[in-house]
């Protein structure tokens, strides 16, 4: 495991949410076969008065230059490095010429350059903002390489040059899109990887000595869980998977979730060595008794991850599968492990058998014992209020997704996004497929004025910039056969069409202008815009909108038009996994319920060890709507997952308590005080444990993961609370109509 562990790779392109199944997806895909890959471009920009100063601009036009001819990229398009088309009377063909072949020696061979660029209206707001104050060079990477690692050395060059260009003239270069963005991302990830590792390793270890106060007790648990790391590692690379920004926290998560097998092993073993003296014996019973309950707490955390494969996102499908599987094999190192190398280490120390004897523990599991048996009613109000409070914030939560929602807030990746959108209209792609559903159906004239009216609208709303389509360039071709006047950059009539569509065909290199936006059958064509990062409920919003309005041009019956592109389909994909988070956590739950049900048979058992878990889930939503958190694709990971973390802490609790209550004459009152002075010691030692070590995540650079950790801490803290205090209350309130000779299920014990 650890030879495939080290050929683990990064992912070099976004994670796959939805599902391949999907029609969205499907069709998406088809729209890549037949036009290429979309998202292949990065830009980079400037803002300047001096733009079209001599020195500036051929500047500009030296790095387009250079870039040209790094392998990977396909063309680049800047102020500096556009292309004229002129008609060719002799061939009766379309020419492209570039406005600039070389440095240029004078200001005034600029302002001539200027001034062509200035009349040809194909460029405008492309690559030079309205104002005439911003300008971008948009760097397109091969297909074959832009989901690759081939792509990282092309835009270091292009930040080398970048920087280069900024020391010389002062001028602040601004990078963005997608390629760059899912970089920017690989990287954050490779690095937070190691980061959280290696805190999640330190916390855990801290919590161990604290908790131990032995050398041996701290450093074997800590390497059994790297052990698990290293097979978690492993299990992504047989499985043939990259690391994500999901799969990249599972390591760490390992070590959160594998520890707490040890405490709850180590801990049953001095219980009973402080009983019996004997090591081996204390050992064979800590491995009989602690082993089922451990095995069936990490069967329903495995179950909390697992469920997420359901929704069939391939993102969340590794994710979910991994997790799980890494959280059973790092249980079984731990059962394996833990008594064969503590049988070769000397017998505990007394220090060591008398941790659940410190005061402050003792003091603190005796109040919430009388709690529970005197102040049932408060816990119950007290339940019942945080539920109203809570139900009202989740009426509250905001639903929304971001693109680059993973990117810290202030992160120079994201504030060049924003100098993007607010001066060109953003850099994220969005692709318009119109299909005639009949061979040449794009070449009618009809049709044509009905794409113009298309992109007319669509470029109304202020999310989207202006086209880059079939219709630009007819306007273009137009312009260019009446000899470059910027007035006849229309759409050619009936009797020019013929005459212009010839030129086009004839013209080699310059029909493949055309060939870009049709296909081979002339029946579907596209449309290109660039879009703002505006949110999944904006642009549910606006796509709403825009869907009659589309179709009072395109008749539904006759033409199909599929607005589609990465990011359409991520908006989709956000769209998807919250329309699956119920379908998820009633997974979760009903599975966890049949373990419940396996265990204790009964419907009120089953009653009693479901709502304490689903209280803390209903508090986190509330906390998320009071505080504005929103719903997205790596906050709706928490209920599922929090929802089989925190059952863990239900059967503990509840194993320990039904053994008493088929193998003492104790009362009830009694048996839930003992258990709650025993089984508490480990709940509490491992709910510090999952909350410093979810806690990690608070320092990440990704928003997604700040919130992901900081509300599953809350989350499991919340549930230790419930799981000590509700759920002995409803023990307790039950009492009269437990008849001890009809208990079923297994008989187990932690």
């Amino acid at each position: 495991m650890g030879f495939e562990a080290s050929k683990v790779k990064i992912t070099f392109n976004g994670g796959k949410v939805l599902p391949v199944t999907d029609s969205a997806y499907i069709r998406y895909n088809q729209f890549k076969k037949t036009f290429g890959q979309d998202a292949s471009s990065m830009v980079i920009g400037i803002k300047s008065d001096q733009i079209f100063n001599k020195d500036v601009f051929n500047d500009w036009y030296l790095i387009g230059s250079q870039l040209k001819q790094v392998k990977g990229v396909k063309a680049v398009v800047s102020v500096a490095n556009v292309y004229n088309l002129q008609k060719d009377t002799a061939q009766h063909r379309f020419v492209i010429k570039p406005l600039v072949t070389g440095v240029l020696p004078s200001a005034q061979a600029v302002d001539s350059v200027k001034k062509q660029l200035l009349n040809l209206p194909f460029y405008k707001g492309l690559v030079l903002s309205n104002d005439r104050k911003s300008t971008l060079m948009a760097i397109t990477f091969d297909d074959k390489i832009i989901n690759t690692p081939l792509r990282v050395p092309i835009i270091k060059k292009i930040d080398q040059l970048g920087q280069q260009f900024e020391k010389k003239h002062g001028i602040k270069v601004h990078y963005s899109g997608l390629p760059l963005i899912r970089t920017v991302v690989g990287d954050l990830v490779a690095h937070e990887f190691s980061m959280f590792l290696g805190l999640s390793i330190l916390i855990t270890a801290l919590i161990l000595a604290l908790f131990f106060r032995s050398f041996f007790p701290v450093v074997f648990p800590v390497l059994i869980v790297v052990l698990g790391v290293v097979w978690s590692l492993g299990t992504l690379v047989l499985m043939h998977y990259e690391m994500t920004i999901l799969t990249g926290i599972i390591p760490p998560l390992v070590v959160v979730i594998g520890i707490p097998n040890t405490i709850f092993i180590l801990n049953k073993y001095y219980h009973e060595f402080e009983l019996s003296g004997n090591k081996m014996e204390a050992l064979e019973i800590a491995l009989e008794k602690a082993g089922i309950t451990t095995f069936i707490a990490n069967i329903t955390t495995a179950i909390g991850f697992g469920v997420l494969c359901f929704t069939n996102s391939e993102l969340l499908t590794q994710f979910g599968l991994v997790a799980s599987l890494s959280i059973l094999a790092t249980f079984a190192l731990s059962l394996i492990l833990v008594p064969i190398v503590f049988s070769y280490l000397p017998a505990p120390k007394a220090k060591q058998t008398g941790i659940k004897d410190s005061k402050l523990m003792k003091a603190l599991l005796v109040n919430v014992d009388n709690l529970v048996h005197y102040k049932r009613k408060s816990i119950y109000i007290a339940t019942l209020i945080l539920i109203v409070i809570s139900i009202i914030g989740i009426f509250r939560i905001n639903i929304n997704g971001y693109v680059v929602d993973d990117l810290p807030q202030h992160n120079n990746t994201l504030e060049d996004l924003k100098f993007f959108e607010s001066n060109f209209n953003g850099v994220l792609p969005l692709e318009v497929s119109i299909d005639t559903r009949r061979k040449n159906g794009v070449m009618n004239q009809a049709v044509i004025r009905k794409v113009e009216k298309l992109e007319t609208l669509i470029s109304s709303y202020p999310e989207f910039s202006r086209s880059i389509s079939l219709i630009q360039v007819l306007k273009f071709s137009t312009q260019a056969f009446y000899g470059g006047n910027p007035d006849y950059y229309r759409l050619p009539d009936g009797l020019e069409q013929n005459f212009i569509l010839n030129y086009a065909g004839n013209s080699g290199k310059s029909s493949g202008a055309l060939n870009s936006y049709l296909d081979s059958t002339h029946q579907v064509t596209r449309v290109t815009f660039e879009m703002i990062d505006a949110g999944s409920k904006k642009m549910n919003t606006v796509l709403a909108e825009l869907q009659p309005r589309i179709d009072s041009i395109f008749n539904p019956k006759k033409f199909h038009v599929e607005l589609t592109g990465s990011s359409i389909i991520f908006i989709k994909g956000t769209n998807y996994l919250l329309t699956n988070l119920y379908e998820s956590l009633a997974w979760a739950i009903l599975l966890i319920a049949g373990v419940m049900w396996i265990l204790f048979r009964g419907v009120k058992m089953i009653a009693v060890s479901l709502l304490p878990n689903l209280v803390p889930l209903i508090i986190t939503a509330g906390i998320m709507g009071f505080f504005g958190i929103p719903l997205k694709p790596s906050t709706i990971l928490i209920f599922s997952i929090a929802m089989g973390i925190s059952s863990d802490q239900t059967i503990y609790f509840i194993t320990r308590y039904r053994y008493e209550l088929r193998h003492t004459n104790k009362s009830i009152s009694q048996i839930v005080s003992d258990t709650i002075r025993e089984t508490g010691v480990s709940m509490i030692f491992i709910a510090t444990v999952l909350f410093f070590g979810f806690g990690i995540f608070a320092v990440s650079k990704f928003g997604g993961t700040v919130a992901l950790g900081i509300l599953l801490s809350i989350t499991l803290l919340v549930a230790m609370i419930s799981n000590l205090t509700l759920l002995p209350a409803f023990l307790l309130s039950l009492e009269g109509g437990v008849d001890r000779n009809k208990l079923k299920g297994p008989d187990i014990e932690e």
